[in-house]
């Protein structure tokens, strides 16, 4: 845990496939809203350079992480994507950040050593920006992580924009990143809300990156299990299990 670190949790979203009025990361798992695992995981990162980026019940979002955590909070009162929720953020970075590991928090089961695994590689290679990226075998329903020939990193396809040949990529995008914090601070504004969502996406800072000729790369690591996301009742059932296989009681 250094201070140099910090994270960034993106928590604002409602979570519709969840089919309910819950804030998404309010659901709970074995007794606990689903934020709390990622908070604490981010705390024992990072201690207490935690910013959670809340929207939808933000007031009981708040109340669910600092029953347990450590956190700044920042309000997205509109949500225009990730990168929009990245941007939201930033103001409330401490100064002494420089290295910014961006998590969602609809991933209870992050732990903190593959956070750490990520961010030690990261500065090994002395990158501006590392993807974790994951090997699965049924990579359908996700973005494919696209490495030109010396494993530099091009861009993530969205399985909707994904031609034949790059639905069979099997290393698919996490959504967790480390980034250098100046890095961000030029790839942030450089985002556009030009697509048919007309929201900032976070994977644009790739491409842009890239074409800036900045260092970009991949980390494999974790297993599909501890980085896929809550987005259904069946998985959160699903992270209920796990969670039971790994010891979790009922809170």
């Amino acid at each position: 845990m250094t201070s140099n670190i910090g994270i960034v949790i993106l928590a604002a979203g409602l979570g519709t496939r969840m089919k309910s009025d819950k804030a998404k990361v309010l659901h709970e798992i074995c007794g606990r809203p689903m934020i709390e695992y990622v908070v604490l995981t981010a705390n024992h990162v990072a201690g207490p350079n935690v910013v959670v980026v809340i929207g939808h019940q933000a007031d009981l979002v708040k109340k669910a992480v600092m029953s347990k955590g450590e956190a700044i909070f920042a309000y997205q009162g509109q949500q225009l994507g990730t990168g929009h929720a990245v941007m939201c953020a930033m103001p409330h970075i401490p100064n002494t950040v420089e290295q910014v590991v961006i998590l969602c928090g609809d991933v209870p089961l992050i732990r903190a050593a593959t956070i750490d695994h990520l961010i030690a590689n990261h500065n090994a290679h002395g990158r501006d920006l590392s993807l974790l990226a994951v090997q699965v075998e049924q990579p359908k329903g996700y973005g494919r992580v696209i490495l030109d020939p010396t494993g530099q990193l091009i861009a993530i396809v969205e399985e909707k924009d994904a031609d034949a040949a790059q639905k069979e990529i099997n290393v698919i995008n996490s959504g967790i990143y480390v980034v250098n914090k100046a890095f961000l601070e030029w790839a942030l504004p450089q985002l556009r809300a030009d697509n048919a969502q007309k929201e900032f996406y976070l994977t644009d800072i790739i491409k842009h990156g890239h074409s800036g000729g900045r260092t970009i790369g991949v980390v494999k690591g974790g297993g599909s299990a501890e980085i896929i996301g809550v987005n259904s009742r069946d998985d959160l059932q699903n992270a209920e299990n796990l969670m039971k296989l790994m010891g979790f009681e009922k809170s």
